[in-house]
């Protein structure tokens, strides 16, 4: 009996795990996963056609599906969405069992080759979480809610993997303090655009912001990166 491509995947991503924190995301680990599990190379190579990449980027995408799943498990209800944002976060990073597998990760995908399915990874578990709590924008708002929760995620995580105070606690401080830092830019935003002095001035950008639109998902693709732009 041959097993499916999932499972496979699944049983190799979970034998490479323990290999990754020695020999990092390579096609060493994927090799050792491999014999581990008893398939042959080719048989890996097939579900992992990148190697080393695409086994780091399932890991990644394990990990969304991990906060996705807590998010929607928690009574997230009466809290503010910086609250909820910062919720996110803290699920994302707790669901990492080891944090040299995100260390090493990091060191993957600084690679200049590896720089832009490291930051689509990012992108992705960013659009999750503003998408789970609710993000309902239909603008260029869409766009900049992601890329600024990008930033924040990425100062927050490189500071996790630093910190060795007691349950992380001096990581959840830093991460408030992005937050706070965020939203006084948008209230910044929010006073510019009531200004009756600097409406007129703002009157093309903001038309020009309400045509852009975010992508969609294809019906018959539901993989990560894989979207076209709205009509």
């Amino acid at each position: 009996m041959t097993l499916s491509d999932e499972t496979l995947r699944d049983q190799l991503l979970d034998a490479a795990l323990m290999h990754v924190p020695f020999d990092g995301w390579t096609d060493a680990a994927l090799g050792a996963a491999a014999q581990d599990v008893g398939v042959d190379p080719d048989a890996a190579r097939a579900v992992f056609p990148r190697g080393a990449v695409d086994l780091a980027l399932a890991y990644h995408a394990r990990g969304d599906r991990a906060m996705v799943d807590r998010l929607r498990s928690e009574d997230l209800g009466r809290l503010k969405i910086r609250e909820k944002i910062a919720a996110a976060i803290r699920y994302r990073l707790e669901a990492v069992e080891d944090p040299e597998l995100v260390r090493r990760g990091t060191t993957l995908f600084a690679l200049p080759h590896h720089a832009p399915d490291g930051a689509r990874a990012v992108w992705q578990t960013c659009d999750l979480i503003w998408t789970e709590i609710g993000d309902t924008s239909d603008d260029v708002n869409w766009y900049t809610k992601r890329a600024t929760l990008s930033g924040v995620y990425s100062a927050t995580l490189l500071y996790w993997l630093g910190d060795s105070s007691p349950d992380h606690a001096a990581t959840w401080a830093f991460l408030d303090r992005r937050i706070d830092d965020v939203m006084q830019i948008e209230t910044l935003k929010a006073r510019m655009r009531a200004s009756p002095m600097l409406k007129p001035f703002l009157a093309g950008p903001n038309w020009l912001a309400s045509r852009i639109k975010p992508p969609v998902r294809m019906p018959d693709l539901d993989l990560p990166g894989m979207m076209k732009p709205r009509k």
